[in-house]
């Protein structure tokens, strides 16, 4: 396999790696479990895994941005950022570039005091920047297994109005909800069940990715943790965990029911999300007609949005070039290691 740039993206659950040839084409995506909060070490493992992918090839940069560093293995995110840069220099040496946001590519000998914050949870920013580049406007919708990314721009500019997560919070350009991780407590207090509405327990058994195993939308390749109660990841068990939500066992109401609860609570986060994008299109120039860009393993829910809106879709899939089935994960589902690895290699 011939690598010339790799784009690293580290999560708090996942690590994800993007391989570009020196034409440009993706020629292998990868993403490995990285659960961050069980110790550094779980970082070093998921290289390990993703290196086999890359046996033999020499990439002449390596190109790391991240979220990782909000894991509560961090007594706080300025010593979670200098921790993951660690763990990668020790791996990739020279090669090694950090995404620093507005800055740029940074190697490690450059990363001041000032560069941490730009660098902790910039992963959007460099998706953003990528697309800007590739559409004259657009939101940009990133649907990933725990959080959403809802991103505006326009003439070639990022219209973001937070960086940090908190700010980004505040400005609904984050959403704290996915396809696979967001436990279903978190996306309804009550559901309708058999006429009637009925409070949800407060407790973790069932996740998102339960939602779309029953509704069939669920890419289960992407769906790498255990289930909230660690049983099977089929329709029985999501089936088992959803009507644990409202108090009952599966065998209680026909296949039916439970299929139309799912569907009840991808409505409810559908609609969460569709919150932020009407509030970031709010901002823009009406007669621009700008377009939804699908990003991530939950971008099926960004056409929805799009088609509910009238807005036209653009997966952002069709945007970048890849080698016929040298992919394990499809380039769309890891947009940041995509666009660290571009913006690398125009930076080298």
């Amino acid at each position: 396999m011939s690598i010339d740039v790799i784009g690293w993206d580290i999560g708090g659950a996942h690590l994800k790696a993007v391989a570009l040839n020196e034409e440009g084409y993706v020629v292998h995506a990868i993403q490995s479990a990285c659960p961050l909060w069980q110790g550094i070490g779980t970082l070093t493992e998921a290289l390990d895994r993703i290196a086999g992918a890359y046996a033999g090839a020499q990439p002449r940069v390596h190109a790391v941005t991240m979220t990782g560093e909000l894991a509560d293995l961090f007594p706080n995110r300025r010593e979670g950022v200098h921790a993951l840069i660690a763990v990668m220099r020790r791996r990739f040496g020279s090669r090694l570039l950090v995404f620093a946001g507005p800055a740029g590519l940074l190697q490690p000998d450059q990363i001041g005091p000032a560069h941490v914050d730009r660098i902790a949870s910039a992963n959007w920013m460099a998706s953003a920047l990528w697309a800007a580049r590739r559409c004259p406007c657009g939101l940009l919708v990133d649907i990933g297994s725990t959080t959403t990314d809802v991103i505006p721009f326009g003439n070639g500019v990022v219209h973001a109005r937070g960086y940090t997560d908190h700010e980004r919070l505040r400005y609904d350009e984050l959403v704290y909800t996915g396809l696979l991780r967001t436990p279903v407590m978190t996306i309804a207090t009550s559901a309708p069940f058999n006429g009637h509405w009925v409070p949800l327990m407060n407790e973790n058994f069932a996740t998102s990715a339960d939602i779309y195993r029953l509704t069939g939308e669920l890419l289960e390749y992407g769906d790498q943790f255990p289930a909230a109660d660690g049983g099977t990841k089929d329709r029985e068990g999501s089936t088992r965990r959803l009507a644990r939500m409202i108090g009952m066992d599966s065998e209680s109401a026909g296949t039916g029911a439970w299929i139309e609860l799912a569907r009840f609570f991808r409505e409810c986060q559908t609609a969460r999300i569709s919150r932020a994008v009407h509030l970031q299109l709010s901002r823009l120039e009406p007669a621009a007609r700008t377009p939804l860009i699908g990003v991530g393993i939950g971008r099926f829910l960004v056409e929805d949005i799009g088609r509910r809106l009238g807005r036209d879709f653009i997966d952002v899939g069709d945007w970048i070039p890849v080698l016929p089935g040298s992919a394990e994960f499809a380039a769309a589902d890891c947009l940041p290691a995509v666009a660290v690895a571009y913006l690398a290699k125009a930076w080298a």
